[in-house]
């Protein structure tokens, strides 16, 4: 690494953990790490939650990009209720498709089950949930209803505020302004072996590789090795040579991720604009089961 990419990380990583941190009256937000997460407690999933509440947790959210809810033991309905207080229900094209899970037909939940003869466990490529949409998913709430016996699977976070703080001023003037394909063949035909019904075809769109945030004004990297399939306004050669420097960026830099410990009870949200992830699968033959409920706002990320 050379001294002024060196100097971009240190830079980046001081700025982040400088910053101001929000106070919270009715619930206890305790961070995890610095890059990004932290542990919500004081509350309850299965009550009525108060404006206070809900405003906290959308704060905590914009601070922190991950929030683990430990010791919460709802059901389908209240993971459910719960994500309908920050977007519109999410309803995913592979919910309840033979290809993917068989363990849920509610459409508003993503179910999958990995185990002994699983030729893949979802997410484990780092990405952006479903980030092929028009209007990108802006959250995910993720509950594993099973753990493995052996202990393990984890999911990794990354913070894209960070990523893309660390590069140098010449290097995000070049990426300012220009705009990438996200194609859900290349995540779930590619990934998965997954095809669409008949009559459909899966979503492909264009978003800004730099993107700001709607509720905070930062910027993060929007492409991700899952979807992403090339930068439109370069010839393809310049596009691989670009993401693929941008996804080694993301996936390499350890100071721009945690990692998230699942335990019994536990449900996790997260930014799914600012943040990409990916589920560790060092669990093999074991069984790890989990459904998410994802939320949209009605738009994409912002130039």
């Amino acid at each position: 690494m050379s001294f002024y990419q060196d100097y971009n990380d240190k830079l980046a990583i001081e700025q982040w953990n400088t910053r101001a941190r929000p106070e919270y009256k009715e619930i206890r937000v305790r961070p995890i790490s610095p890059a990004l997460g932290a542990e919500v407690g004081n509350i309850d999933l299965r009550e009525d939650l108060s404006p206070v509440q809900i405003a906290e947790i959308r704060q905590a959210i914009e601070d922190n990009l991950v929030l683990v809810f430990r010791d919460q033991k709802i059901d389908a309905e209240a993971h459910k209720r719960f994500a309908r207080h920050f977007g519109t229900l999410h309803r995913h094209l592979l919910a309840g498709s033979r290809e993917f899970t068989e363990r849920s037909e509610d459409p508003e939940i993503l179910a999958w089950q990995t185990g002994r003869s699983s030729r893949y466990t979802a997410g484990e490529a780092w990405h952006n949930d479903v980030s092929c949409d028009a209007n990108p998913i802006w959250a995910s709430l993720l509950r594993v209803t099973r753990l493995p016996d052996s202990g393990g699977g984890d999911t990794a976070f990354a913070n894209l505020h960070l990523a893309y703080e660390a590069l140098s001023d010449p290097f995000k003037q070049f990426l300012d302004g220009l705009t990438a394909v996200h194609d859900g063949r290349e995540g779930w035909t590619q990934g998965y072996g997954a095809q669409p019904a008949a009559g459909r075809a899966f979503p492909a769109s264009e978003h800004p590789v730099v993107a700001r945030h709607p509720y905070t004004g930062r910027k993060f990297l929007f492409v991700n090795s899952a979807f992403t399939t090339h930068i439109a306004q370069l010839t393809r050669a310049e596009s691989d040579g670009i993401l693929q420097f941008l996804h080694r960026h993301i996936e390499k830099h350890i100071a721009f991720q945690t990692r998230v410990r699942w335990l019994p009870d536990t449900l996790v949200f997260w930014d799914n604009w600012a943040t990409q992830h990916r589920a560790v699968w060092d669990y093999y033959p074991f069984e790890r089961w989990g459904e998410r409920v994802s939320v949209y706002l009605g738009h994409g990320p912002e130039k």
